[in-house]
């Protein structure tokens, strides 16, 4: 293998490609041409004499010496990012660019007003978010943060609650409700249209439903199956049948009467939202304030402060 050194662009090179499953979305997240990211992932191939991607005209799969290589590797690139970012702002204040993983739903929730604030307050900062279904790992591929349930979070993260506790809500249109009646108990749901939403890994999300420890997972049924939440929501208006959303999704239509909740005593409070990272030992200027400020508004929510 040549022992020249390993460019920055060359290892983003890898985790772009590694975390998004395709060249092309890969190459639109670092700014450049497929051609030129496919030649930087071939030319790297080549000097370590070890092929990181199989590579078909319709698929890119991580091979495992491409796997190990990103374990060894995102680590120790998060940990130079973070030292070069330390320097910038040394004297200059927080700089750079913060990367962040979410879910879809949590990022809506409770994530863009802390991203909005801090923004505001740090103009030289530049903030990545990504939002997907699928749990990743954040040190691998070089995130900054995290945001999931509080279930969901690595033992060996550092963790921050964001916002009040989570719960689910089954809505439907009042007309829905008027022709086909309202369940009384959740085995009810599966004489009923359900809206059904695909995971990113293909299975079907079951509605969760809990009362007095009973603990309820249903496979409901009905007319559509969707991947999305907007367009579960827009299915729901459109009076097609009941959705399962997380009830901050859905709060302002309940609020306003075009969705009619029903079941409110079998979706109890759930886990919290929370804000993850690594324990690193130089954590970037901008990653600390960005710490600092969910810790404040978290406080702030709390009435500690």
């Amino acid at each position: 293998m040549s022992h020249e050194r390993l460019g920055l662009s060359e290892l983003d090179a890898v985790i772009a490609v590694a975390r998004r499953g395709s060249f092309r979305k890969a190459a639109i997240d670092l700014h450049v041409s497929t051609t030129a990211l496919s030649n930087t992932i071939a030319q790297l191939e080549a000097r370590l004499e070890s092929r990181l991607f199989n590579r078909t005209t319709r698929s890119v799969a991580i091979t495992e010496a491409g796997r190990i290589f990103l374990e060894q590797v995102g680590p120790a690139l998060q940990d130079l990012r973070a030292a070069l970012d330390a320097v910038r702002s040394h004297n200059a204040g927080p700089s750079g660019t913060l990367r962040i993983n979410a879910f879809a739903s949590a990022a809506r929730s409770a994530l863009m007003p802390l991203v909005m604030e801090f923004l505001q307050q740090h103009s030289k900062v530049h903030i990545d978010l990504v939002t997907e279904g699928r749990l990743v790992d954040i040190v691998a591929d070089c995130f900054d943060f995290g945001v999931r349930s509080a279930s969901l979070v690595p033992n060996d993260m550092i963790v921050i609650p964001l916002g009040q506790p989570q719960r689910y809500a089954v809505v439907g249109l009042q007309s829905y409700f008027e022709k086909h009646g309202k369940p009384q108990t959740p085995s009810e749901l599966l004489q009923h249209r359900c809206i059904r939403v695909r995971l990113p890994n293909g299975a079907i999300f079951p509605w969760h439903f809990e009362r007095d420890a009973e603990v309820t997972r249903l496979d409901v049924s009905g007319p559509l199956t969707l991947d999305e939440p907007s367009v579960v929501k827009a299915a729901v208006q459109e009076g097609m049948g009941l959705g399962f959303f997380m009830a901050q999704d859905v709060h302002h239509e309940i609020r306003a009467g075009q969705f009619v909740q029903v079941l409110e005593e079998w979706t109890p409070p759930r886990d919290k939202l929370c804000l993850y990272y690594p324990n690193r030992r130089n954590p970037s200027a901008a990653a600390k304030a960005f710490i600092e400020l969910v810790r404040a508004r978290q406080a702030d929510q709390d009435g500690v402060a």
